[in-house]
C-alpha cells in the first residue's frame, strides 16, 4: 500500500486514541467552542429549542442531528452483532462493543447521564452476545435511539460543556468504524493461504505444466515454507495425498520456541484486544520510513538491515528495492496465528485445537530445509526444531554459512550475491534427484 493509504492507516493505528483522549480531557475541562456565541440564536424567524438551566430559559441552537447519530450507532452495533463477516468471535466483538462504550464514557463521565448510559451500554453488550435476528435488529435500533435520546437530554439541560457534544459523538462513532472497516478489508489468516491460495496455486502450475504423474514441486522461503509445512501435516492427519513430489524450505519452522528469534517482537500482538486495537499493521510504510534512517549516518536503525541481509551478502541497489517494495500491510487476523509458532507445541490452526507440527512424522514426501547461519529471524535452531519431526530418510537439512563468512540471513537465502552459486544448484539437485519425469 501506498500513498494516502498509508498514511490512513498510520493515522487509524496510531492516532486514533490520542485524538479521542484530546476531545475527553476538552469536555471533562468545561472547554467552550471556539466561538461560543456561535451556539446562540442570532436569526428570530427561527424558532429555537428552549433549555432550562437554574430555572431560567436560554435559547440555544444545538444542531443536533438525532437522525443521523441513531443511523450511525445502530449500524455501528449492528455490524458488530454480526461478528464483521466472521473476523470477530463473541469475546472479541463484546471487546469491541466495550471500547466504543468506553470512549464515549469519556465525553460524558462528569455528567449525570453516565449513570443512565451505563445501563443502556449493558443492554446492548447483552444483544451483541445474542444470535443476529430481525427482533435483536429491531432492538439495537431502539436502544441506539434511547442512548441518543439520553444524550440529548443533557445537551440540552447540564451545561455549556455540551453544546459541541453532538460532533464529538458522531467524529467518536464515524473514527470506530473506518477502524471496524479496516478490520473487514483486512480479513484474512494463515489459513486462508493454506486452504484457498495454496490449493489454487497448485492447480493452476498443475493446469500449465502437466506433469506425467500429477505432482509438483514447491519451494517456500519464510512463510512460503511453513505454509509447506502445514500443508503435508494437514493433508497426512487426514490420510490425503499433497499432490507433491518433493519440497523445499528456506529459513523456515513450525516452532521458534527454542530458538531466539527477532520475530518474538510479534508476542505483545498475541492479546487479540491489542490486536484490535491496532487492526492492521502497515510494516511496508514503516519500513520504507525507517529505511532512510538504516542506510545513512548516522545509521541509528542500521540493527534492520541485519535482519534482512548479513554484511556485504546483497547488492546495495536490490537492498533498497527490497525494503522498499517487498513488504506490505499485515492483518492482525495472521499476526495472531503465527504468533503461535512462538507458544508450546509451536503453530496452531486458527481454532487452536490443530498443532500443524504434530503430525508431520506421518508425512511420506522429501523435504530439502535450508539455513542460514545469521538468520536473526528463524535462526538454524529454529529450522531444526521442524526438520527433526519429518522422517530421516526424507529429510536433508544444511546451514549455508562459514565461521570465517561469508555469512547468510534471512533474505540472503534467496537474493544474497552468493545464492546463485551456493543455494540455487544445491536445490536443482535435490529437486532433481526427485523428478520422475527425467527418468
Amino acid at each position: 500500500m501506498r500513498g494516502s493509504d498509508h498514511k490512513d492507516i498510520e493515522k487509524l493505528a496510531h492516532e486514533k486514541s490520542e485524538q479521542l483522549e484530546a476531545a475527553a480531557e476538552n469536555v471533562t475541562n468545561g472547554a467552550l467552542p471556539s466561538d461560543p456565541r456561535s451556539s446562540l440564536v442570532q436569526d428570530t424567524s427561527e424558532k429555537p429549542e428552549t433549555a432550562v438551566i437554574n430555572e431560567e430559559p436560554t435559547s440555544v441552537e444545538t444542531a443536533w442531528d438525532e437522525s443521523r447519530l441513531v443511523t450511525e450507532l445502530t449500524e455501528t452495533f449492528t455490524r458488530l452483532s454480526e461478528r464483521l463477516s466472521g473476523f470477530l468471535s463473541e469475546g472479541q466483538s463484546k471487546i469491541m462493543s466495550a471500547k466504543l462504550f468506553d470512549q464515549i464514557s469519556k465525553l460524558l463521565e462528569d455528567s449525570f447521564i453516565f449513570e443512565r448510559l451505563s445501563e443502556v451500554r449493558g443492554k446492548l453488550l447483552s444483544l451483541l452476545e445474542a444470535r443476529q435476528s430481525s427482533g435483536v435488529a429491531g432492538q439495537i435500533r431502539d436502544l441506539s435511539q434511547k442512548l441518543v435520546d439520553i444524550i440529548e437530554e443533557g445537551q440540552r439541560s447540564v451545561s455549556p460543556q455540551f453544546f459541541d457534544m453532538h460532533g464529538r459523538l458522531i467524529t467518536t462513532v464515524e473514527d470506530f468504524q473506518k477502524q471496524l472497516d479496516l478490520i473487514v478489508k483486512y480479513d484474512w489468516d494463515f489459513d486462508h493461504y493454506l486452504e484457498e491460495d495454496v490449493p489454487a496455486a497448485m492447480e493452476y502450475i498443475r493446469a500449465q505444466s502437466k506433469p506425467k504423474d500429477g505432482r509438483l514441486f514447491a519451494i517456500g522461503h519464510s512463510m512460503g515454507g511453513i505454509l509447506l509445512y502445514a500443508m503435508l501435516s494437514r493433508y497426512s492427519s487426514e490420510g490425503r495425498d499433497p499432490g507433491l513430489a518433493a519440497i523445499v524450505t528456506l529459513a523456515s519452522s513450525l516452532d521458534y520456541t527454542s530458538s531466539r528469534s527477532s520475530l518474538k517482537l510479534l508476542l505483545p500482538l498475541a492479546d487479540p484486544a491489542q490486536a484490535l486495537n491496532v487492526p492492521v499493521v502497515p510494516l511496508g510504510a514503516l519500513l520504507s520510513a525507517a529505511y532512510p534512517l538504516s542506510s545513512r549516518p548516522p545509521y541509528v536503525l542500521s540493527w534492520l538491515n541485519d535482519l534482512i541481509s548479513a554484511q556485504d551478502m546483497m547488492h546495495p541497489e536490490l537492498l533498497k528495492k527490497l525494503v522498499l517494495n517487498n513488504f506490505c500491510t499485515i492483518p492482525a487476523k495472521l499476526l495472531l496465528q503465527l504468533t503461535t509458532a512462538f507458544r508450546e507445541g509451536g503453530l496452531r490452526d486458527r481454532s487452536g485445537a490443530f498443532f500443524y507440527k504434530d503430525h508431520l512424522h506421518k508425512s511420506n514426501v522429501p523435504v530439502l530445509a535450508l539455513a542460514g547461519d545469521r538468520d536473526l529471524i528463524c535462526p538454524p535452531e529454529a529450522v531444526y526444531e521442524t526438520v527433526k519431526l519429518v522422517p530421516e530418510h526424507l529429510v536433508t537439512y544444511k546451514v549455508f554459512g562459514e565461521p570465517n563468512g561469508p555469512h547468510y540471513a534471512h533474505y540472503d537465502l534467496v537474493g544474497g550475491r552468493l545464492a546463485v552459486e551456493q543455494i540455487y544448484p544445491c536445490i536443482i539437485e535435490f529437486l532433481s534427484c526427485h523428478d520422475l519425469d527425467q527418468k
